[in-house]
């Protein structure tokens, strides 16, 4: 049985003769016999810029042993291409090199300029290999020579293959941009919530501490002990709520939408910490000492959050010791690993994650103070500068935390001990 694809053609003088029965031995049409075991046509709608009509007919005849079921425009002028890219858009154009007026590659800048990502292939005689190489340099997906025809079909298929798959990865992007887009927009909706809600929490808090103040001071005399206990709890419990909410609001600033980096001396940093930490620095005798603190692109005021955070924490869970602490950095290319270590009671292996998450405990308020949220700013700064954190076991006791900075420009310098030790002299 003798299967007839219908097509409409457009001639040379840009007419349309509709629904025309294509014969392949008059080279106007495409000839496509079947039986009930044949396998299923591939539907394919082309563009032929192609002025023989012989060679049209050797080229649907290609196509059709290849399995595809072929509808097509024939296209003589580069106006005829506009218009009717206009009208619908093909699965893909073959071209030969040289038309009446024109060359084949000359379709690819109207199928960009029309945005249509749409395969090009060459179908010429008369294309040198130099040439050949030269359309496919400037986007040809293919060039098939007209005495090698039986690769047409196979060279359809790679680009057809070529195409979805350059679309799909085009609409992965697509939603993944969708979806950062979307979680960027929630994190600065929760960090404007967090900024909001902690910000109107403190009045009340104020006010919860300051009456309970002033009724412990005005009735004093006449309250007995269990009042003035209860007294005392709700103003403790006042004041540590404040402390919270003010490490949430340290912790929202820490993701604002724009992180300004500058040339910044992490040594001059770091000295501006342990002026700020003098007093527990004293209290606790203990000795900091520093080497190869570099200079590099960071934002200086959130770096010495981190040090202070760290550095607070060495000082916080000290053993029996005076607490020793040693800050320090390596140049790895591509990266600075800074290293502060401690003597201080360590951290099992098994919670080494667990700490960096907001509100992490691993000891009671009755042993240690604070809220559980200093590590996890660290970790928040030193990730929208591209670094990370961890910490590490150190062996017989203490821990060392680090965390990387990404080399962003020149200009980092190796400064050999360049703050001073500080020994409190116990």
């Amino acid at each position: 049985m003798t299967v007839e694809t219908m097509t409409a053609e457009t001639t040379t003088a840009g007419t349309i003769a509709a629904e025309t029965s294509i014969s392949a031995t008059t080279g106007h049409t495409e000839v496509a016999t079947s039986s009930s075991s044949a396998p299923e046509l591939r539907k394919l709608y082309l563009l032929l810029l192609e002025n023989s009509p012989m060679d049209r007919a050797l080229i649907l005849q290609e196509l059709r042993i290849g399995g595809f079921e072929v509808t097509y425009e024939v296209i003589a002028t580069a106006a005829q291409l506009r218009t009717q890219l206009q009208r619908k858009c093909p699965d893909v154009v073959l071209a030969n090199y040289s038309l009446v007026g024109w060359e084949g590659i000359e379709a690819l800048p109207i199928l960009r300029e029309q945005c249509l990502d749409v395969p090009l292939i060459i179908v010429s005689d008369s294309i040198v290999e130099m040439k050949a190489v030269e359309c496919i340099k400037r986007g040809a997906s293919d060039y098939v020579r007209k005495e090698s025809l039986w690769r047409l079909s196979i060279s359809v298929t790679r680009a057809l293959q070529e195409r979805d798959l350059k679309n799909d990865r085009k609409l992965e992007k697509q939603h993944l941009a969708e979806k950062v887009e979307e979680l960027a927009r929630s994190n600065h909706d929760l960090e404007q919530f967090a900024y909001v809600a902690s910000h109107d929490l403190q009045e009340p808090l104020r006010m919860v501490a300051a009456y309970t103040q002033l009724l412990a001071e005005g009735y004093g005399a006449q309250l007995d002990e269990q009042a003035k206990k209860y007294i005392h709890y709700a103003v403790d419990g006042a004041t540590r709520m404040q402390t919270l909410i003010q490490d949430l609001l340290t912790y929202s600033r820490t993701g604002g939408p724009v992180l300004e980096r500058q040339e910044t001396d992490t040594a001059q940093i770091l000295a501006q910490t342990l002026d700020n930490l003098q007093a527990a620095i004293r209290e606790n005798g203990a000795i900091v000492t520093s080497e190869n603190l570099p200079v590099i692109a960071v934002n200086g005021s959130q770096l010495r959050q981190v040090f202070q955070n760290l550095l607070s924490n060495a000082l916080k869970f000290t053993g029996e010791e005076a607490p020793l602490i040693h800050i320090s950095a390596q140049n790895q290319s591509s990266e600075w690993l800074f290293s502060v270590a401690d003597n201080g009671i360590g951290i099992d292996p098994a919670h080494a994650k667990v700490i960096f998450a907001v509100f992490q405990r691993l000891h009671t308020r009755a042993e240690y103070s604070g809220n559980g949220i200093g590590l996890a700013i660290c970790r928040k700064i030193i990730e929208r500068h591209g670094g990370k954190i961890w910490v590490e076991p150190r062996s017989g006791h203490g821990c060392t935390f680090k965390f990387t900075l990404p080399v962003r420009e020149q200009g980092s310098l190796n400064n050999e001990g360049r703050h001073p030790v500080i020994d409190s002299g116990r």
